[in-house]
């Protein structure tokens, strides 16, 4: 007898709104883009331009060469600072070595240092409200001068212990929600009435709005797939959220990752992308779930996310 194949089964497929490329992404994948564009390759890039596999092969087979360090630059090279920032000793370094630097920090992220420093020459301590080793937080220790305390959970703030209570500062790292640090904020308010920081609204608008998003998806399907790197803070969070909701949640770099058993009694599944994953990997997964399943797509309401920032030098004015 001739072998019959089970028909595909149902599935729901709820896409989350806002997910993916926030505009500091944008911003810093396109200043790549220019760089080749206007001196040619190869344009160095010291470290991951943004925390995703996929966009670092695209831009490397542009000709972008990443680097660990600006020590492995050819003197006098064109290269480009990555999103998330980096320490004055790398800025330093980079003018010693007479290279041509296209800086594509987050204009939030630069936003923090300018901050930190205001505090700093005020004579404040600072308390820096993020993931030890970091590459943001990296760089921020590097660009604020004076004390800084790192903070990483509530029980840091409680053991803080700054030499002056009254001259006591915050700030955050960007890709921290406002549920990420209102514990730690609270604690730190608690033992420090005097400390003052930015308002909340300074917060990165990209990671609260899918952390939002990701909430409204969790308790709507039975599975919550989350595409991003594994070295991605915000998707990494964005997992961890939709877990927190009682929805298994699962990270996928990509379709390959996925695993039809965490689909087995579902029948349907959310899916959303972290800041740093392009669009072309939430595409690729659904056609995955297409050959697997009978998928009804959707997309759920969200917040419309109209901003944009301006490029860096030399490329601002194109951008304006």
């Amino acid at each position: 007898m001739p072998l019959t194949t089970a028909p595909r089964r149902s599935l729901t497929v709820l896409l989350a709104k806002p997910r993916g490329f926030c505009a500091g992404v944008e911003r810093a994948i396109e200043t790549v883009e220019r760089a080749l564009e206007r001196y040619g390759a190869p344009v160095y890039v010291r470290h991951e331009i943004v925390h995703n596999k996929r966009v670092v092969q695209n831009l490397r087979a542009k000709g972008a060469r990443f680097v660990a360090e600006v020590d492995e630059v050819p003197e006098g090279a064109v290269t480009v600072f990555s999103a998330h920032g980096v320490a004055r000793r790398v800025e330093e370094r980079a003018a010693g070595r007479r290279l041509e630097v296209i800086d594509a920090t987050c204009p939030l992220v630069r936003k923090v240092h300018i901050e930190g420093r205001r505090y700093a020459e005020k004579g404040f301590e600072v308390v820096l409200i993020g993931h030890g080793g970091h590459p943001e937080v990296v760089g921020t220790l590097g660009q604020i001068p004076g004390t800084v305390h790192l903070v990483t959970c509530l029980a840091d703030a409680e053991a803080l212990e700054p030499a002056d209570p009254q001259k006591l500062a915050y700030v955050t790292q960007t890709t921290l929600s406002v549920d990420d640090t209102r514990d730690i904020i609270a604690g730190l308010r608690r033992r420090f009435p005097a400390i003052v920081g930015p308002d909340t609204r300074d917060i990165c608008y990209a990671t609260q709005n899918r952390q939002t998003a990701v909430r409204s998806l969790a308790a709507r399907v039975d599975v919550v797939l989350v595409v991003g790197a594994r070295n991605s803070s915000n998707s990494n969070r964005l997992r961890e959220i939709g877990e927190a909701c009682g929805t298994p949640s699962f990270l996928v770099e990509d379709a390959t990752d996925l695993d039809p058993a965490w689909l087995s009694e579902a029948e349907s599944v959310g899916i959303t992308a972290g800041a740093s994953a392009p669009e072309e990997l939430v595409e690729e997964l659904l056609s995955r779930l297409q050959t697997l399943y009978v998928a009804e797509i959707r997309t759920l309401d969200g917040v419309e996310e109209t901003v944009q920032f301006r490029l860096p030098e030399p490329f601002a004015e194109a951008s304006a």
